[in-house]
């Protein structure tokens, strides 16, 4: 008897299975979408967002569309499907496959040198230039660091070839080809390729290509359209404890890396012809193999970290493909982007094997779109219930109070009663490198101000810290949220102020980069 209970064992946990998935699956499509939306909802007053709209294409249909809370704190105009909102980098998907697009004309290939459609581009590197590809420029592996450069682009009056000619001063961080480093300039220039190419601005292309044929007709792509839209998401961060709502910043200059602004519902559009590899009802915009070519790994981007694997242990791999970050899920792969800008994020995720994809938009900077499409995967494949929210809102603690920790030690280490080492006066002045351009300083009602001449908006008043480092504060016309950061005077032997350092520790913008050295002409 033991013998045959020990046989039928197997059969009997196929069974609980086999009634367990058909127990998951009966839900039908309507609630699985009403699970979704209770569970939406709930995230987005648990992290307090103003407002954010979700929408789900399942099987080349557009089975979900809906919005949540208000455009703007304290007005009641709520957000709905058609609410229009910054993608940021999701941008860049249009840019792969605006390229993709002419690969499939015969206009160029992948693997043609930039310099063939943009002569004057250079980088630091002269080999680096001449061997740079349009695939190099697609997939983050320019040697440049993460971020690098941002500060150009960022709030600046500097146009997109201005940007990108000034590039060439910024060193790189790593070896060419040898390590993945999130690149929005090298996505700008990719971007920069369509005109030479076709003679119409890369505004004109994506919307030509993509934004008539899916019928985006809301779709934008610069701060002039986006001001003269109705129904658009206000942004709001998150500063010194409060939420707060802030302007949008004009970020035409970053071009195909970042400038789309769009809606739910008209993302939903795109996502059908991601899943579709290229074809929108009937209609062949892109071809499967360049869908292929953009889903297809090129850089590593990290390994999976113990703790990253502890907290979602299906996920095995990280990768980019061409505008895409790729990965696995339960056994799935996964296409995915997020973005963001001030006071927006968003994203785009698919699983194509389940022919299912979601988007979300938000206008704040909370982490609600890392997380809620895992829940919409997880109701669509029959996976087990887990609280996203409730698991990101702890990792989210435990990082304050290691930032709060780590805060607490710089004021530890500051040296009590210290002077400047000179008259405030001494450090008024112009400086500046070749990459960024020019910044003043200046005295004004005892103490001192300094003003990024490229960024009119980048204003910040300095406190003396200890010995010539001051701490800086930026004015409200900066609208990214900095954390305390501080400007160092160095002086040359003779005792003159030589250069000004600015470190903002933050995670998008790297002063450190910037070179200001003191104009000889100074006093």
């Amino acid at each position: 008897m033991r013998q045959r209970h020990v046989r039928l064992a197997p059969f009997f946990l196929l069974l609980a299975l086999l009634t367990f998935s058909h127990a998951t699956f009966a839900q039908t499509l309507e609630e699985r979408l009403k699970e979704i939306d209770e569970y939406a909802a709930k995230a987005g007053r648990e992290w307090n967002v103003p407002g954010f709209s979700v929408a789900i294409v399942k099987d080349d249909k557009v089975v979900f569309a809906k919005g949540y809370g208000v455009r703007e704190l304290g007005k009641p105009e709520p957000v709905d499907k058609d609410t229009l909102f910054a993608v940021a980098s999701n941008t860049k998907a249009f840019t792969s496959a605006a390229l993709a697009t002419l690969v499939d004309e015969g206009k160029l290939k992948w693997d043609d040198p930039v310099t063939k459609y943009l002569p004057w581009f250079q980088l630091y590197d002269p080999y680096v230039t001449h061997e740079m590809t349009v695939r190099d420029l697609l997939s983050h592996r320019s040697g440049l660091a993460t971020f690098g450069g941002d500060l150009l682009w960022y709030d600046t009056t500097y146009s997109r070839e201005e940007v990108i000619r000034r590039v060439r001063f910024l060193k790189p961080a790593y070896g060419f080809r040898g390590h993945y480093g999130y690149q929005n300039i090298m996505f700008l220039t990719a971007g920069e390729i369509v005109p030479a190419v076709t003679g119409k601005s890369w505004d004109e292309y994506v919307r030509e290509k993509f934004f008539v044929p899916l019928g985006m007709a809301r779709t934008v792509t610069t701060f002039k359209q986006l001001t003269a839209s109705q129904n658009v998401a206000t942004p709001h961060n998150e500063f010194e404890g409060k939420v707060r709502v802030i302007r949008y910043a004009n970020v035409d200059a970053a071009g195909g890396a970042a400038t789309i602004n769009s809606s739910a519902a008209e993302m939903a559009e795109w996502v059908r012809l991601q899943l579709g590899r290229g074809s929108y009802q009937g209609r062949r915009i892109f071809s499967a193999a360049a869908s292929r070519e953009m889903w297809t790994p090129h850089t590593v981007v990290s390994g999976i970290s113990e703790s990253a694997e502890k907290f979602n242990p299906t996920v095995h791999f990280n990768l980019y493909g061409l505008g895409w970050f790729l990965s696995d899920y339960r056994g799935r792969k996964v296409v995915t982007h997020s973005g963001g800008l001030d006071g927006m994020t968003s994203r785009v995720a698919l699983l194509p094997e389940e022919n299912l994809g979601v988007v979300i938009l938000t206008n704040s900077e909370s982490p609600l779109q890392s997380f809620l499409w895992y829940k919409v995967f997880d109701v669509f494949t029959g996976a087990p219930a887990r609280d996203w929210s409730a698991d990101y809102l702890a990792r989210v603690k435990a990082a304050r109070e290691r930032d709060a920790a780590e805060a607490k030690k710089i004021e530890d280490a500051r040296v009590p009663d210290t002077k400047p080492s000179l008259p405030l006066s001494a450090y008024a002045g112009t400086y500046g490198g070749q990459m960024y351009g020019d910044a003043t300083v200046t005295e004004e009602n005892g103490h001192l101000v300094v003003r990024l001449l490229p960024a009119p908006d980048y204003v910040g008043d300095l406190e003396h810290w200890h010995f010539d480092t001051f701490r800086i504060k930026w004015r409200e016309s900066v609208v990214y949220p900095y954390p305390r950061g501080w400007v160092t005077f160095h002086l040359d032997p003779q005792g003159k102020v030589s250069e000004m350092k600015i470190d903002v520790p933050n995670p998008d913008f790297d002063f450190k980069e910037l070179e200001f050295k003191r104009h000889p002409d100074a006093k």
